[in-house]
């Protein structure tokens, strides 16, 4: 249903919308589950963003050799397969509380995050066979990233913010409240330095998978461990670590600005997310927790 609109509703001089695009959420039972029933059985949580404009239509991304290349994001898809670390999106109630994720995949090709989606069979020496199954399609809506410039004397941060479109407001939304995807949220991302050590205990990915940012964009980073997402191309590269912290579960009061998606009736037909990845089976237990908000 496209990246949406927004609107202010009261004068915010201090907000400036960075990249707008679509977002889609997604499940992953245990291994060797079949079907999650609750928080419990969730083995991943990822989130999927699809830029689509911004303040800059062509953005930079990783190369496969470790190079960069510029895409044009309102001609051409992009997607950020990314991981959340503790299974859900930060409690709403927990306001400094920071949740680790990091950025898996960057792509041009829907077909390499399906593929990423399914599940399958492997090997393990101790255990012996395993297996995993389809990922669970359990929200999709818009978001936007936005720079919001800091009163005399603070640092700005950068926002995270969505609003959700699938499932419809009047269906059920059981695995969506179980881990934290509200109809709405605002969070503070900011982005992981490769460089820094952030201490003992302080976890993330090993040293091999940190991402290895261009130049321009290490540098802007300097010598903190961590910082704004500004610009949102930090994004763009495998291994980008970055933290989300709770701001808000109503975006109106926080930043003066409403996100605006599509009137009308909200069926399958209309879904971005299924017509991109192309499930062609609405009735499948991949697409039920997006349709009808219930656990599969």
């Amino acid at each position: 249903m496209g990246q949406g609109q927004e609107q202010k509703i009261r004068p915010e001089p201090q907000i400036e919308i960075q990249e707008r695009g679509e977002i889609f959420f997604f499940y992953r039972s245990k291994v060797n589950k079949e079907e999650a029933h609750s928080a419990d059985d969730v083995q991943r949580l990822y989130i999927i963003m699809r830029p689509e404009s911004g303040e800059r239509a062509v953005e930079v991304k990783q190369r496969k050799d470790g190079g960069s290349q510029e895409v044009n994001i309102e001609e051409q898809p992009l997607f950020r397969f990314t991981v959340m670390g503790r299974k859900s999106l930060p409690d709403p109630n927990e306001k400094s509380r920071p949740y680790w994720g990091f950025v898996e995949m960057v792509t041009t090709n829907a077909d390499h995050v399906k593929n990423a989606l399914k599940g399958g069979e492997y090997e393990t020496k101790s255990r012996g066979k395993r297996h995993t199954s389809d990922a669970r399609a359990l929200g999709e809506g818009i978001y936007r990233i936005l720079r919001h410039k800091a009163e005399s004397g603070k640092r700005s941060h950068t926002h995270l913010i969505y609003k959700l479109e699938f499932p419809g407001e009047d269906e059920k939304n059981e695995p969506q409240e179980a881990i934290n995807i509200e109809r709405e949220g605002s969070f503070i991302i900011q982005i992981k330095n490769p460089e820094e050590k952030v201490g003992a205990g302080g976890g993330g990915l090993q040293k091999k998978r940190k991402a290895m940012f261009p130049a321009h964009l290490q540098g802007q980073l300097g010598h903190v461990r961590f910082a704004p997402a500004d610009p949102p191309d930090f994004l763009n590269y495998e291994g980008c670590e970055f933290l989300l912290i709770s701001a808000s579960d109503h975006i109106e009061d926080e930043l003066g600005l409403e996100l605006l998606t599509e009137e009308g009736e909200h069926d399958a037909s209309c879904s971005d997310l299924l017509d991109t990845f192309k499930f062609e089976d609405t009735a499948t237990p991949s697409t039920v927790p997006l349709l009808k908000g219930i656990w599969t």
